[in-house]
């Protein structure tokens, strides 16, 4: 019977991972009203006068929502979610969390049966969600910064052409591949629908934090407030930023060995502790067990962390 229970709550948490992430694909409401109004489509009331179904909301996720509304965390939840480009609302994504921090122990208890790993499992699943949200930003971000050299050549060619900047803007949606596309593609859609460009251009900056990206949109503020040869500037960052992505290679590949070394040492002996848990868990069960050992795991947890981050900050070379 326990079994069974097991194996049913397995299920429904798998049900409401799918509920969450396959279910509930919609777009986000400032950029479904953003589409109707200017790319004139169809808002959910004439889809509903015609029968057709849009996607479901997830009831918990919105009732999470209106809980957090305007706190600082859902605030901050929003702009990390904006910035690593998933559709989730902050509701949901707390949401997540919780199936993570209950399915991870549950997975690890049907597996092992033992309650202190499953309570490690339990506070990995907090921060796996983190994690990969920290991962698509940093890709993202990699990406655009990647695109940043191309994205100015294009609009200084295209202010040389004639173009006005937000002409320019929309060149570069159409013209480059994403995420550069689709952020400027938003940029020119809030103008058009009313937005000052400063506005839009702060809007742009909160959702790609890049120190290139910040600078470019001050030359870009300074000309539309005094004037000037806008592409002449822009022509100067466009070097510049290359010079530096290049300049960034390099030292990556010459601090490759350093972090790598970092990775190995950090994680060796959590990989040792866990071999020799799976080998023989009455000898390392007693670190769970016993004050002393508590202790022992604490100390080694926090020189752990503070061996990798003081390793990867000297490999973190600033240009």
């Amino acid at each position: 019977m326990e079994s069974l229970l097991l194996v049913l709550g397995f299920l429904v948490i798998i049900g409401v991972i799918v509920y969450f992430f396959i279910g509930d694909r919609r777009k986000d409401d400032v950029t479904e009203r953003l589409d109707r109004y200017a790319l004139g489509v169809e808002d959910k009331k004439k889809r509903k006068e015609r029968g057709e179904t849009g996607p479901r909301s997830s009831p918990l996720g919105e009732r999470l929502d209106r809980a957090l509304a305007e706190r600082g965390l859902a605030r901050n939840l929003r702009t990390q979610l904006a910035r690593a480009n998933l559709k989730l609302t902050a509701g949901e994504f707390i949401a997540a969390t919780l199936i993570c921090m209950m399915l991870f122990p549950a997975i690890v208890f049907v597996l092992r049966r033992d309650i202190p790993l499953s309570l490690l499992a339990a506070v990995l699943g907090f921060f796996v969600p983190r994690w990969y949200v920290a991962y698509l930003q940093k890709k993202r971000l990699g990406a655009f910064n990647d695109q940043l050299g191309d994205i100015i050549s294009m609009m200084v060619n295209g202010i040389r052409a004639g173009y006005s900047v937000l002409q320019a803007m929309e060149a570069v949606a159409k013209e480059m591949d994403e995420p550069a596309s689709e952020e400027f593609n938003r940029v020119v859609k809030e103008v058009q629908l009313g937005l000052p460009l400063e506005r839009a251009l702060d809007n742009l900056l909160r959702r790609v934090p890049s120190d290139d990206l910040d600078m470019t949109v001050t030359a870009i503020k300074v000309q539309q407030e005094v004037g000037g040869n806008l592409a002449e500037v822009l022509d100067t960052i466009s070097f510049t930023i290359r010079e530096r992505v290049r300049i960034k290679g390099e030292i990556r590949a010459l601090t490759a060995q350093a972090r790598a070394s970092g990775y190995v040492v950090s994680l060796l002996p959590i990989g040792v502790a866990l071999l020799v848990y799976a080998i023989n868990p009455k000898f390392m069960g007693v670190m769970f067990t016993d004050q002393c050992g508590w202790m022992m795991l604490g100390v080694a947890g926090a020189g752990i962390v503070a061996g990798f981050f003081i390793t990867q900050k000297i490999a973190d070379v600033e240009v």
